[in-house]
């Protein structure tokens, strides 16, 4: 690794972005990040996953880690590497696309595929040890059911239809999308005994059934519904985001392959997505399954070094659990979910406590963190909780009710809520606030360049949304679309050129570049960070490295702040 990229992951500045965030494709964003404006903003680019060819949840479902040639060119990352951009890619190490290589082997030759065991055949998992359903599925026994962790309603499983007509369960822990295309009086040709306005009947009314398993229950002839719903199912195509089977010597085989192409692309630092759901045993919660996890974060981990890879675990779970400690002492670097929630709340209740007390346990823990504000996923909020263990209650960074409120106050803004669920499809906690930084903050321009100037002081590398750098609201036309992650694509909106443009003429736009390049650029944040004593509604923070210094002094109450820094032997201010 060059000198420059390894300064860049102790002192840089991370752009985040799709390949086609800005513009319409990465070579629109590399030409942004070539202007003036740009010049030693960003030392890197973590460029989100429809970097590679994938067909779902924006990107999150990999059919293969080669370059999707619609967004991205090899002449882009040459490019990037001229301007000394270190790159942060994804490997989404718990599922894979249906449309990948592997999972249509086992489409196509069923128990005879190569890839028969890369994915989890859910009635395989659980066999024994549940009971089969009316729908040929195993509903694992209650005190098995119970440990399961939920990220979407009803069983993690999406039934795959094969050749031969059957139909298979898949465990499925995230997205699935299901179409069906219509039906007409050609499909029904088979059926017999039927006029062709009869046909037309049914047509409009399997066409208008959003579940089509509610044809057994319209009253046709019983020996007709059979038919009716081959011929619907054959109309069916899907998509699913399906867990793999880390048991398998060929998923690691696969792990090989992919960390190896990476780092060719560039990759200097590799997020691990999902990778905390990636280990299933019967009997535990599916979720950071110990010492599992830790296994295969250990194989994981001598496959990034042998790649010159800083591996990035990514994880959401309640502060109560201390998972962030125990991976930051593994040597880890973590994702600091716990800054945005704490943000809002100090920006908006006035008051410094909360985030100190989370700056002192970066400091004094020694955590190697990558931070941020807003992101291509929503606001953290259940990262904040306390958790019961043990019948102990362990303290979160804020209250429920504080966390209620930050909630609140999201939501009244125009916010979105994702929440978790139980095999059952009920509620059992918030995960989640959708909307834009800036639009949580109430489109406050000084909010948002005082969030970010803290940002920018916090310990870690600073990882930037570019529609937070370009204040960008809420997008309720793209959230009320629906389907699959719908409410995601409230802070997801794609800008233009002219867009670009016309926010290089902003001030709040500026202003952030401006800040963002203090921290991109001086040797004070490569020293030691200092949080000295103030009043609760103010924050006074300053990073010293030998003759190099920056000084932010905020207050809270009134917006106001300012920076004193070092730069060339002169000492600069500037007030906002």
């Amino acid at each position: 690794m060059s000198k420059e990229k390894k300064t860049a992951l102790s002192n840089g500045v991370m752009l985040n972005a799709y390949p086609d965030s800005i513009g319409i494709k990465l070579s629109d964003a590399i030409e942004m990040l070539q202007k003036k404006e740009f010049k030693d903003v960003f030392s890197l680019f973590y460029i989100l996953p429809t970097f590679f060819n994938s067909d779902l949840d924006r990107g999150f479902s990999i059919i293969d880690y080669n370059i999707n040639k619609k967004l991205v060119s090899e002449e882009d990352l040459k490019t990037l590497n001229k301007l000394n951009i270190a790159l942060k890619f994804d490997i989404v190490l718990n599922h894979l696309s249906v449309a990948s290589r592997q999972f249509k082997d086992i489409l196509k030759n069923g128990e005879k595929s190569k890839y028969k065991d890369f994915f989890i055949n859910w009635n395989t998992f659980w066999e024994n040890n549940g009971e089969v359903n009316k729908d040929g599925i195993i509903i694992p026994k209650k005190e098995f059911l119970d440990k399961l962790f939920m990220r979407k309603s009803g069983l993690p499983i999406l039934k795959v239809p094969f050749p031969d007509g059957s139909e298979k369960p898949y465990w499925n822990t995230f997205y699935q999308e299901i179409n069906y295309d219509k039906i007409t009086v050609e499909d029904l040709k088979s059926v017999e005994n039927l006029s062709v306005t009869e046909k037309e009947e049914i047509c409009i009314k399997l066409n208008n059934l959003e579940n089509k398993e509610e044809i057994l229950n319209l009253d046709y002839d019983n020996n007709l519904k059979p038919e009716l719903l081959k011929i619907v199912n054959a109309k069916k195509s899907f998509l699913g985001q399906m867990d793999v089977n880390a048991k398998s010597k060929l998923v690691w085989d696969f792990y090989e392959e992919t960390l190896k192409k990476l780092s060719d692309y560039g990759c200097s630092i590799l997020r691990l997505d999902a990778f905390a759901y990636l280990h299933k045993e019967i009997g535990k919660s599916n979720f950071f399954n110990k010492p599992g996890t830790w296994i295969y974060l250990n194989k994981i981990k001598k496959i990034a070094l042998k790649n010159n890879l800083t591996l990035l675990p990514e994880i959401h779970a309640e502060y109560g659990l201390h998972l962030h400690d125990e991976v930051a002492k593994e040597g880890y670097r973590i994702y600091d979910f716990f800054l945005p929630g704490l943000m809002i709340h100090t920006i908006e209740k006035k008051n410094n406590k909360a985030i100190i007390k989370w700056i002192n346990e970066i400091i004094t823990k020694n955590y190697q963190t990558v931070n941020m504000l807003g992101c291509h996923d929503g606001i953290p909020v259940l990262d904040l909780k306390g958790k019961v263990i043990d019948g102990i209650y362990n303290q979160g960074l804020l209250e429920d009710c504080e966390i209620e409120d930050i909630m609140n106050t999201i939501i009244n803004r125009g916010g979105r809520v994702k929440n978790l669920f139980d095999a059952e499809g009920n509620k059992i906690s918030y995960y989640q606030v959708n909307a834009t930084f800036f639009s949580a903050l109430g489109e406050d321009e000084q909010k948002l360049l005082l969030a970010r100037a803290i940002q920018l002081f916090m310990p870690g590398i600073p990882q930037i949304w570019y529609l937070d750098l370009f204040a960008g609201k809420n997008n309720y036309t793209a959230a009320n679309k629906g389907g699959t992650g719908s409410h995601k694509e409230i802070n997801r909106t794609n800008l233009s050129k002219d867009d670009i443009e016309i926010g290089l003429k902003k001030k709040i736009v500026l202003n952030q570049l401006k800040l963002i390049r203090i921290r991109n650029t001086s040797k004070a944040f490569l020293g030691k960070i200092t949080i000295n004593k103030s009043k609760e509604n103010h924050l006074d923070i300053i990073w010293n490295n030998k003759n190099d210094f920056a000084h932010l002094t905020a207050n809270i109450e009134t917006l106001e702040f300012s920076i004193n820094y070092s730069e060339k032997d002169t000492i600069k201010k500037i007030k906002f």
